[in-house]
């Protein structure tokens, strides 16, 4: 599976704070969280995202508090892959448990640039920026996580586990 789009590059200890602002949890409507995403660090980000767009970030993406609504504010933006020299441990899980692709690359995440074209394959694990040409290598999925990602969530893939 790969996907294509266009990058929204943020920098390094982008936090769930950033991701999803406290303010905004009077509701787990991914709909209402995902209108308010990046909001504090990038308020045109909900004016400007689109269905298969990309984040790219420095390292520690995700730190913070464990609130599970970060992923889910960025996957129901439209983002389907989120980019990072490193994440923090906590948002790594709850971006998988809620179905959302996350690869680290520092190398692509230092040289994509905000408005380039990415393309990412992830039984590769290949990122391609189609802007510049330039290619690399993260670390493919595992087939465990590749799973859980199709099925859109740990919950779905569950699911689907028990009815098999």
């Amino acid at each position: 599976m790969s996907v294509k789009g266009k990058v929204f590059k943020y920098g390094n200890d982008v936090d769930t704070d950033v991701i999803i602002p406290a303010r905004h949890l009077t509701s787990a409507d991914p709909k209402h969280l995902a209108s308010h995403c990046m909001e504090d660090i990038d308020a045109d980000f909900v004016k400007n995202v689109k269905e298969g767009d990309i984040i790219v970030a420095g390292s520690n993406f995700g730190c913070g508090s464990s609130r599970e609504h970060a992923p889910i504010a960025i996957k129901a933006s439209g983002i389907t892959l989120v980019i990072a020299d490193s994440f923090a441990r906590i948002f790594y899980r709850n971006a998988i448990n809620v179905g959302l692709p996350i690869m680290e690359c520092p190398e692509a995440a230092f040289a994509i640039n905000q408005g380039d074209e990415v393309e990412a394959d992830f039984d590769t694990g290949v990122i391609t920026d189609l802007t510049t040409g330039e290619r690399f290598k993260a670390k493919p999925f595992p087939e465990f996580i590749k799973r859980i990602i199709d099925a859109g969530g740990l919950i779905s893939y569950t699911k689907m586990k028990s009815e098999a």
